[in-house]
């Protein structure tokens, strides 16, 4: 097993660093520089649009889930085991630089995010929940290519579902064994997994709504929770802030002799960290992007794009401070969720164990069910089988069982290769079709310009083929008093 660990730590390293790196900066600075800076310029257009009106059917209830439903979705996804045990991670192998690189990185993949959620909205289809797509669809209706289309959903699911929701299985695991010193370690696997498994079957019988009433309570309370806990640790250790961000500057430019990582590596671990915690340009969000019903695309690409900023600027970044306020030594730092949790112990006791286990609970779960909603997305583009989704749905309760019970360090490396090839096929994806979403945002800002608050209908994007939905203002808006409702 230690081979194989290797083995994928080593290609997973050679295919970041001369392939999904390269064309992960490279592309998010086109994308930054063609969309005028969209990630920043339009921050403001981004909250307002958080609490749009969610447009109705006939019968008055919701065409779909809402612009926050979506939004909590992809944050409960984005918002876990990245954050705690990632950041810690990061920190550990690549010294406190590693974090200048997460939030530079943030930046630069925000307009990624706002490109691949854009156009996700635009190639959308109905289904009996509302709506879904995600990149395997704008694969097919945009590019024309419905193998890429499949092969995408493929290393989605495998990647998602799979890999990554048994990673945030085993954060929970880890964290209750370490509050437990060790104790019971035989039974407590067996017995987390089993609670996590039927929870999660609990809520993902229930559909999208379901999935989305859950998570749009948990997320916000997550977020709460950890920001405050960090925030007391902080101010606690309020004298060592101005050295924290010193170190992060100074040592995010050459090689950290504590932790022994070069300038390369330090890069690296922070884009790898921070793209498995943002997920920007990953091709994951658009899928949560695609279910929401609004007025126009361009207002859920914002919107991901806030998610961005909410997952590494905010949570990712008090993950940063605790470790580095707390542990000022990282020359033996545990990796990890060890790392983060043994600081919030030494700032706080003992007692805060049990805090971090909900804390750890509600990121990680809220976390399963927004990568099983991905799967569940691109499992229906592949087939309408019922049968197969079924198949789907007790693989995914299984793979969180067996995620509390094995090692995480094969599934850690193996989800950093995966997660690698699924960025590389959404990106090229995504640069071949950003010829409309510029032609989106500049028909968004136009109408915003006018004073409108923006409709789109395919009518106004002549010439692009593949749109389903979009097809009239009634059909995107639902029977309001046009009119009156646009005007901002």
């Amino acid at each position: 097993m230690d081979a194989v660990n290797e083995w994928l730590l080593t290609w997973g390293d050679n295919l970041w660093t001369w392939l999904v790196l390269p064309i992960v900066v490279l592309l998010g600075l086109y994308f930054t520089v063609r969309s005028g800076v969209v990630q920043f310029r339009l921050i403001p257009e981004m909250l307002r649009t958080l609490k749009d009106r969610t447009p109705r059917k006939d019968t008055g209830e919701p065409q779909s889930v809402s612009a926050f439903q979506a939004f909590t979705i992809s944050a409960a996804s984005r918002v876990g085991v990245g954050n705690i045990a990632g950041v810690g991670t990061a920190i550990a192998i690549g010294g406190p630089g590693a974090v200048f690189w997460m939030w530079l990185m943030a930046f630069v993949g925000g307009a990624s995010a706002f490109i691949e959620s854009s156009l996700a909205q635009l190639y959308k289809t109905r289904d009996a929940d509302g709506f879904r797509g995600g990149p395997a669809y704008y694969m097919q209706r945009g590019l024309g290519a419905r193998w890429m289309g499949i092969l995408f959903a493929v290393i989605l699911i495998i990647c998602f579902p799979v890999a990554f929701s048994s990673l945030q299985a085993n954060t929970i695991q880890a964290t209750v064994a370490g509050s437990l010193g060790g104790a019971a370690t035989g039974w407590l696997p067996w017995v987390t997994g089993t609670a996590l498994a039927v929870l999660m079957a609990l809520v993902i019988f229930g559909g999208v709504r379901r999935i989305a009433s859950v998570t749009q309570a948990l997320v916000p309370l997550m977020a709460l929770l950890y920001l405050l806990l960090g925030l007391v640790i902080v101010a606690m250790n309020i004298e060592r802030l101005p050295e924290v961000f010193a170190t992060i500057f100074t040592q995010a430019f050459g090689p950290n002799e504590v932790v022994g990582a070069t300038l390369g590596y330090i890069i690296l671990t922070g884009v790898k960290r921070g793209m498995f915690s943002n997920e920007a340009g990953l091709g994951s969000a658009p899928n949560a992007g695609a279910s929401a019903a609004v007025t126009h695309p361009v207002k859920q690409g914002l919107v991901q794009t806030l998610g961005v900023y909410f997952d590494t600027f905010l949570i990712c970044s008090i993950t940063a401070f605790i470790i580095l306020v707390s542990v000022p030594d990282l020359a033996s730092a545990e990796r990890g969720i060890g790392l983060t949790q043994g600081a919030i112990v030494s700032a706080l006791g003992g007692w805060s164990n049990i805090l971090l286990i909900v804390i750890i609970f509600l990121l990680a779960f809220s976390s399963i069910l927004g990568n099983y909603y991905y799967g569940q997305s691109n499992v229906e583009f592949i087939t309408s089988s019922r049968k197969v989704l079924l198949g789907y749905r007790l693989f995914s309760v299984a793979a969180v069982f067996a995620g509390a019970i094995v090692s995480a360090d094969v599934v850690w490396n193996f989800a950093d290769g995966a997660m690698g090839f699924m960025a590389i096929v959404n990106l090229v994806a995504i640069a071949l079709l950003s010829g409309v979403a510029f032609r989106l945002l500049k028909d968004y800002t136009q109408q915003r310009r006018e004073g409108l608050d923006p409709v789109f209908t395919k009518a106004r994007l002549p010439g692009v083929r593949g749109i389903e939905v979009w097809e009239d203002e009634l059909s995107v808006t639902g029977p309001i008093d046009l009119p009156a409702q646009r005007r901002r």
